[in-house]
């Protein structure tokens, strides 16, 4: 019997859950399956440049399980696009915070803003335009062990 999968802690949704190859009908194409934790360790390690190290860290599993991931995430983006599939973003076993917290950089003010509203433009405290993550290149504990967020179970 297979070990459960860890619940993996993820920043948030992406903003679209499909992409497909242009001019074909999304009913006539092969869809491959993209996790959401599969999404997350794309994001922090291509996009954000994190090492898989960091990348673990900020999701509250091991560097190993994150390469793990990667490696599967991406086959199936390579597969999608040397063949024209296209990708849908759901499901897996994962944690998302619901809360996100800033930092200004010139007066050294945090706060918390909702994920999905968008970021202030400025502080709220000093008005400057110097804002920040609060958690870039801090890891946490992990979705189950810092109690902010809910997993949301599901099947790989």
């Amino acid at each position: 019997m297979a070990r459960p999968l860890k619940c993996r802690h993820v920043c948030c949704a992406p903003g679209t859950d499909y992409f497909k190859p242009r001019g074909i009908p999304i009913r006539d194409l092969e869809k491959v399956v993209l996790t959401m934790d599969e999404f997350e360790a794309l994001r922090l390690a291509d996009l954000e440049g994190l090492y898989q190290e960091a990348a673990g860290q900020r999701m509250g599993v091991s560097r190993q399980t994150v390469g793990n991931i990667l490696d599967s995430a991406h086959k199936k983006v390579a597969d999608c696009i040397v063949n024209g599939k296209a990708i849908k973003i759901e499901g897996g076993v994962y944690a998302m915070d619901e809360m996100r917290e800033s930092r200004c950089s010139a007066c050294q003010h945090t706060w918390q803003e909702p994920y999905g509203t968008g970021r202030l433009g400025s502080c709220p405290k000093c008005g400057s335009r110097d804002i920040h993550s609060a958690t870039e290149g801090v890891g946490h504990a992990g979705p189950q062990q810092c109690g902010r967020v809910r997993c949301r179970g599901g099947s790989r």
